[in-house]
């Protein structure tokens, strides 16, 4: 007695471009996020997705049932992603000595509206791994395939032998590159359960967030010390230049806020992204009478201060639904 066929069989049996496209979105989100650990570029990671489904349509014939469409599809999808890091060149040499961080200069942040919805299966993919910018930055530095079987195996949860079989290699390789790049992350990759697209933040990191917001747009330094750890960090990619150091941030930014560099007054508007906190920055100049766009601040919070601040370009204002001006 002959099978029932599939709606993805029929879609494939009939050429029918639509009902393909429309099957395949259901893992948009998903693939969305693999990518873009793969790749650290939300505009790239974007890419990339189109890139899968247009390969899986023209290769549509080859798929013969053997694994599930999803797993064809990140098979699909890493490949894609891994020929962009060869294109590009995208790995930073890691080097454990200098213990300096090194330019991830294409590094982008991930809108958390653009996350699986909690209750979407493909959720479990996000809280099994962190999708925090420290973590996407650094795995940067892992080679590609490296990078590939780390997210596999512990963001995706994929076994050796499923993981061998997507790269086409074997259990032994793979369990080789599991050890290496778990080695090079160190406890960075130890602590990853500790973060799950569940995340939400305490009334202690939220009230943490406001007061910042206000330091800026009071210009008062010395609530932003306040605010800051002694060793907070603050760098803006795709600009190399890093400052370490609370005094030195504060420092840095006293003549843009309160000196004879002051560019306006600011207004800030919270948001999010990464499981991360976040402020987008407005600025209004002086004579002028509404607050344009200047930069994202995201934020990460260590034991009730903020470690870290990366600032991002307020061309990314589009990807978080971001007022063009207030």
């Amino acid at each position: 007695m002959p099978t029932e066929l599939s709606d993805l069989d029929i879609a494939i049996r009939d050429g029918d471009r639509a009902a393909f496209a429309s099957i395949a979105d259901r893992h948009r989100r998903e693939l969305q996020v693999h990518c873009y650990r793969m790749v650290g570029s939300l505009h790239d990671a974007e890419d990339m997705v189109q890139e899968t489904f247009l390969r899986a349509w023209t290769s549509r014939s080859s798929y013969e049932g053997r694994s599930s469409f999803r797993a064809w599809l990140y098979r699909i999808a890493t490949n894609s992603c891994l020929d962009l890091i060869r294109k590009r060149r995208r790995v930073v040499p890691f080097d454990p000595q200098s213990g300096e961080r090194a330019e991830v200069s294409w590094l982008e942040p991930f809108p958390d509206s653009m996350l699986p919805a909690h209750d979407d299966p493909a959720a479990a993919t996000v809280a099994k791994e962190t999708i925090e910018l420290a973590y996407i930055a650094s795995i940067q530095h892992l080679p590609p395939r490296q990078r590939a079987v780390l997210l596999l195996r512990d963001a995706i949860g994929w076994s050796a032998k499923e993981t061998a079989e997507l790269l086409e290699t074997s259990v032994a390789s793979v369990n080789s590159a599991l050890q290496r790049a778990r080695e090079t992350l160190g406890k960075q990759v130890e602590d990853r359960e500790e973060r799950t697209s569940s995340w939400q933040p305490t009334a202690e990191e939220r009230r943490l967030l406001d007061r910042f917001m206000k330091a800026t747009e009071q210009a008062d330094m010395s609530a932003m010390a306040e605010v800051l750890k002694e060793d907070a960090v603050f760098w803006m990619p795709p600009d190399p230049e890093v400052f370490v150091g609370r005094d030195l941030i504060v420092e840095s930014w006293t003549p843009f806020l309160t000196g004879p560099a002051r560019i306006g007054d600011f207004k800030m508007v919270p948001t999010r992204c990464n499981n991360q906190l976040a402020a987008a920055n407005y600025v209004r100049a002086p004579g002028e009478e509404t607050y344009e766009r200047l930069a994202l601040d995201v934020l990460r919070i260590e034991n009730g201060q903020i470690a870290e601040i990366v600032t991002f370009p307020e061309s990314l204002f589009d990807d978080f639904g971001l007022p063009e001006r207030i």
